[in-house]
């Protein structure tokens, strides 16, 4: 099945396409055609998004004869609200997905944009689906999902709903491939997905246990941007008696915080690290919260699955940072685990960093969203011809 994949996040799109076909392979296979495209809201998406697309057709080293050619596209969609599946995109899937828009605001709407530019260049009749990145945590129970809050806001929606699904699905079942558990996901896994945003979850057999992103992908970790968990009652100050309003919080806190906001210097941890390295006090101190609390809720997380079979990382900071898997590990030698400085430094792709001796393994898995994209929407529509609306 000739499928395209547009992946948005927060500051660019990745777009992907393959022919999917069966057997679906575990590790994701080398896409046919791929290309990232920056884009900050500076102009409008379709004119940024369109020219790309058509490159599958029309540029050097067409991957297709023509747009009619393509069978699917798959979108990320952040929030998912409700919906707890792969679902074809119809007419009541878009608006679901505009109301959520409140709740993910640097995402939902630009991918929801991506599925119009889509329209307008492949026709209304090709199938787009929503592949949502909640949609993995809807195995959390109760006590993991409802907040400590009067019971009746959880009727209005208001309840822990996890993000990174897509990257925790894939990530779960290459680590139990990589663990030797072939045909089976019978795993205890602690799952860090660091990019510019960030989180991690408790995965018991191939299903989220708990995970730290919550209502919106501002709870947990601090990120390049986010500032992560912080008293609520820092919020209720500013506004008692400073005066602030619900967009200056929502501007603070999603774009003026977390390792922006305590360098002074940028989200980009690769440019924290420059700086520290160089003296930069602030910077360093950006690094060491940030490492703090990502051992912090790895901790919670072992608590939560009883012990852990392995500690992942994915995700471009978690890919690219071996100072911080370091420093991480380092939390964890109570438990016998262990980093091997050597196999750390030099990980390449998928790699088991961990020593011979390490009692938990410690799994470096490259981020592969549009290949479990892709795979949803194959699936979805060889469950049922065209995918199915599943609401919860």
């Amino acid at each position: 099945m000739k499928t395209l994949v547009v992946n948005g996040g927060s500051s660019s799109f990745k777009c992907w396409f393959h022919d999917v076909r069966e057997p679906l392979a575990a590790e994701a296979p080398r896409p046919l055609w791929q290309r990232q495209v920056p884009w900050h809201g500076e102009q409008p998406l379709d004119k940024v998004l369109t020219p790309v697309l058509e490159e599958l057709w029309s540029g050097a080293n067409p991957a297709v004869r023509g747009p009619g050619d393509i069978e699917a596209v798959g979108h990320r969609i952040v929030h998912g609200g409700a919906y707890r599946a792969t679902t074809r995109v119809v007419p009541e899937v878009r608006a679901a997905i505009a109301r959520q828009a409140e709740f993910a605001p640097a995402h939902n709407r630009f991918e929801l944009e991506a599925i119009q530019t889509v329209d307008g260049l492949l026709g209304p009749e090709v199938a787009q689906f929503a592949v949502f990145d909640t949609a993995f945590h809807a195995t959390l129970e109760e006590a993991a999902y409802v907040y400590p809050v009067p019971y009746g806001w959880l009727g209005e929606g208001v309840r822990r709903y996890g993000f990174h699904g897509i990257s925790y699905q894939y990530a779960a079942r290459r680590a139990a491939q990589m663990l030797g558990a072939a045909g089976s996901e019978s795993r205890r896994l602690i799952v860090c997905h660091l990019g510019n945003g960030g989180s991690l979850a408790a995965i018991r057999n191939g299903k989220s246990v708990d995970t730290t992103m919550g209502f919106t992908p501002l709870e947990g970790l601090p990120m390049g941007t986010r500032c992560g968990s912080i008293d609520p009652g820092i919020l209720i100050y500013l506004i008692r008696h400073r005066g602030w309003s619900a967009d200056q919080l929502d501007e603070v806190l999603n774009r003026e915080s977390g390792l922006k906001g305590l360098s002074g210097l940028s989200g980009d941890m690769r440019e924290i690290l420059a700086a520290a390295v160089e003296g930069n006090r602030r910077a360093q101190l950006a690094f060491d919260v940030y490492a703090h609390y990502v051992a912090r809720a790895a901790g919670a997380m072992l608590a939560v699955l009883g012990g852990a079979d392995a500690l992942v990382f994915t995700g471009g900071i978690g890919e690219h940072t071996p100072v911080l898997r370091e420093r991480v590990g380092e939390y964890f030698g109570f438990v016998g685990l262990a980093v091997d400085p050597a196999k750390n430094a030099s990980a390449r792709g998928d790699s088991d960093i961990a020593p011979a001796q390490s009692s938990v393994r410690v799994l470096v898995i490259h981020a592969e969203e549009e290949w479990e994209i892709a795979r949803e929407c194959y699936q979805a529509v060889k469950a049922g011809g065209e995918g199915s609306v599943c609401a919860a």
